[in-house]
């Protein structure tokens, strides 16, 4: 654990000496949430509604918001500081970023997305943007007819593709059906720009939760950051190589990150760093 506290310690330090983004230098303005007022009871009609199996989210360690438990705290306490940022830069976008494989950002994502809708004061739309290897569908239990990959492909619109869990108010999925070859040159092209210019204009009062394949090995999450306004790095306890860390904070230099979460730490109370 020594060894990812002390990535996270330089990563920080580099992110401070670097110049401030035009985001970062704006005039102060009123927090979101005190703009806006809180959403009312929301009807939906074309996007489709399922419950979740208990017994899939338990498997897939999709934690019970509501709860008093660690995990469910640590997802608040992560939810807060995450709102703090966006709310202070009126960000309402978010990437979900992780070095490699294997460090727990698809859960980190789905868990977020759950925990951030849970606050009255916001709704939640969380896209499957890893076209690598798309798991948010199989986590949740959804089998789409259609998906993010089908409107990249220009074979489906935004409005067929969408879901929302019963269990969860105020969360909509929007996921992807299956992998698809050149993912990157998909999402960072004209047709991923307009999807994503779409679901920001349509769906100006949420917060959107992109999903994405790791920063190293493939480029989509490096081709994509642009699109995005800012991100969170999700590194994980025994697996994640400090070198791996500071190599992805540092190709994501001109994306403003509002956090690391360290998963699968042993001895924290806390794994939002």
């Amino acid at each position: 654990m020594d060894r990812i506290r002390k990535a996270l310690d330089i990563a920080r330090q580099q992110r401070a000496r670097a110049p401030e983004s035009s985001a970062a230098a704006a005039p102060a303005v009123e927090p979101i949430s005190t703009l806006l007022p809180l959403p009312t009871a929301i009807h939906y009609t074309q996007t489709v509604s399922f419950r979740p199996p208990l017994a899939l989210l338990e498997a897939n360690r999709i934690v019970d918001i509501g709860s008093s438990g660690h995990p469910a705290a640590a997802f608040r306490a992560l939810r807060t500081q995450v709102l703090q940022r966006m709310e202070e830069h009126q960000w309402k976008s978010l990437a979900i970023f992780s070095p490699t494989s294997d460090d727990g950002k698809t859960t980190t994502a789905i868990n977020l997305a759950i925990s951030l809708a849970n606050d009255e004061r916001h709704t939640v739309l969380l896209v499957d943007f890893d076209l690598q290897r798309p798991t948010i569908a199989s986590k949740l239990g959804i089998q789409p007819e259609r998906g993010a990959d089908d409107v990249l492909r220009g074979e489906a619109r935004i409005e067929q593709c969408l879901y929302h869990p019963e269990s969860f108010d105020r969360l909509v999925v929007f996921p992807a059906r299956a992998p698809m070859e050149r993912s990157s040159e998909a999402i960072a092209g004209p047709r991923g720009r307009d999807l994503v210019a779409e679901l920001r204009a349509r769906y100006s009062d949420r917060i959107i939760l992109f999903d994405l394949p790791p920063v190293l090995g493939v480029d989509d999450a490096l081709a994509f950051a642009p699109l995005v306004e800012c991100g969170l790095v999700v590194v994980s306890e025994g697996s994640t190589r400090r070198e791996d860390l500071l190599r992805s904070i540092e190709l994501l230099r001109k994306t403003p990150i509002v956090g690391t979460v360290l998963n699968r730490a042993k001895y924290v109370p806390s794994a939002y760093g």
